[in-house]
């Protein structure tokens, strides 16, 4: 692909069908300016993309400093395993070892899916719009996968195949799934190189989530043949309409790259949910809690990317939570993706939720409540949800303990309970 251009198309609240926002341009260094049209600026439903980020207006936008693509576009662009993908099959080569900068943005933009988190896409034709969607099985999906991963030679049909997964976010395989029932769907796929139950451990993770009270999408584990399958629910999508939602994430918010994720923090976003988001006290409480949660349950994957809201081009809401991945541990002492408190420390530990809860205008007392309902629920509902998610005994003793209420969440921590 060797275009400099690529048009941004985006579904407008209540509507069904794409319109041309405007263009990506790419300069000398393959940085991608946008525009937008003069016919989107001239709709009267015309909404900005985001805002501070690309405000409705005329001429030039250049990404933000030292990035390549702005942050409300880049959250709808092919994240590891979508880019495996594609330069398996635009390079033919094994894309294990592939440098993903052998191809520039622009290319991954276009040779995507459009089935892309989000309300934008991205296609080469202004006037056009052309759906870049592969139906498969999820049999399919898996073995096609697999082959990926393992660097193996394949037909075209099996490249075919991975399109699906294309536009998907993430480092691990998944893609794009319609229900019989039309609800669109991410399927999360099992490898044979899992060293732990991850799809299962998520699927706990979210169900037990939901027993405590917090907004998570819907989803569940199913088998197929002999593997596992995790299904969730897209908030980003209608059921049974084409319409699609605007989501930004909390790295776009709080106006970062991939390179400098390392500087989010959770009281920074809740600065932005304060300043920014539609009912914002108890918004903060739910985002308080997502913290505590991500701490129980050993989920140190909670970079910024993992939190978004919806963007109606107005006001902020924070979307369902998602990607809840307990991850197992032998040592005692972890850190979380995003810092705890305003001064970065980061530590997995329950104290340190404790001493950053005033900047979620949580009283101590109060936080002290959440923690001990997120513990009580987890000891409560665990052995109930490993049995509904297919839990073994060999994966409880995996996770408990190495990773649900991990002994160092409680380093330092006095309970209040009686």
């Amino acid at each position: 692909m060797t275009s400099s251009r690529v048009y941004v198309w985006t579904w407008l609240a209540g509507r069904e069908e794409p319109v041309v926002a405007g263009a990506l341009d790419s300069d000398d260094d393959g940085r991608l300016h946008f525009v937008y049209g003069r016919s989107y600026l001239e709709r009267p439903d015309a909404v900005p993309l985001s805002e501070p980020e690309l405000p409705l207006q005329r001429g030039g936008q250049p990404p933000p400093y030292g990035r390549d693509l702005a942050g409300c576009l880049a959250d709808g662009a092919p994240d590891a395993w979508g880019r495996r993908i594609i330069l398996r099959r635009l390079l033919a080569s094994d894309a294990r070892d592939a440098d993903p900068s052998a191809l520039p943005e622009i290319t991954y933009l276009l040779e995507s899916g459009t089935d892309r988190v989000g309300a934008n896409d991205f296609q080469s034709s202004p006037e056009t719009y052309v759906a870049r969607e592969t139906s498969a099985t999820l049999e399919e999906l898996l073995l096609a996968s697999d082959r990926l991963q393992a660097g193996e030679r394949f037909s075209k049909e099996i490249d075919q195949v991975l399109d699906a997964g294309s536009s998907a976010g993430g480092a691990r395989p998944k893609a794009h799934v319609t229900a019989a029932d039309g609800r669109a769907l991410i399927a999360k796929l099992s490898t044979p190189t899992d060293t732990y139950p991850v799809v299962k451990g998520e699927a706990a993770a979210l169900e037990l989530a939901r027993r405590a009270g917090l907004n998570v999408a819907a989803s569940e584990r199913i088998t197929v043949g002999d593997r596992d399958v995790l299904l969730v629910e897209r908030f980003d999508r209608t059921p049974g309409t084409g319409r699609r939602h605007a989501l930004v994430s909390a790295l776009t918010l709080l106006n970062l790259g991939e390179m400098h994720a390392r500087y989010a923090t959770y009281p920074d976003f809740a600065d932005m949910v304060r300043a920014r988001f539609t009912d914002p006290r108890a918004t903060l409480i739910e985002l308080y809690s997502r913290m505590v949660f991500n701490v129980l349950i050993g989920n140190r994957d909670d970079h910024a990317r993992n939190h978004a809201a919806f963007w109606n081009g107005r006001d902020l809401t924070l979307t369902p939570a998602y990607d809840l991945d307990p991850q197992p541990r032998a040592t005692g002492e972890a850190s979380q993706a995003m810092a705890i408190t305003r001064a970065g420390d980061r530590r997995s530990r329950l104290a340190t939720c404790i001493e950053a809860s005033a900047d979620f205008l949580v009283s101590e007392d109060h936080a002290h409540e959440i923690v001990e309902r997120l513990v009580q629920t987890i000891r409560d509902e665990f052995d109930d949800v490993a049995d509904m998610v297919g839990l073994t005994d060999l994966d409880r003793q995996v996770l408990w303990g190495r990773a649900l209420l991990h002994p160092y969440a409680f380093e330092g921590y006095v309970s209040t309970s009686p």
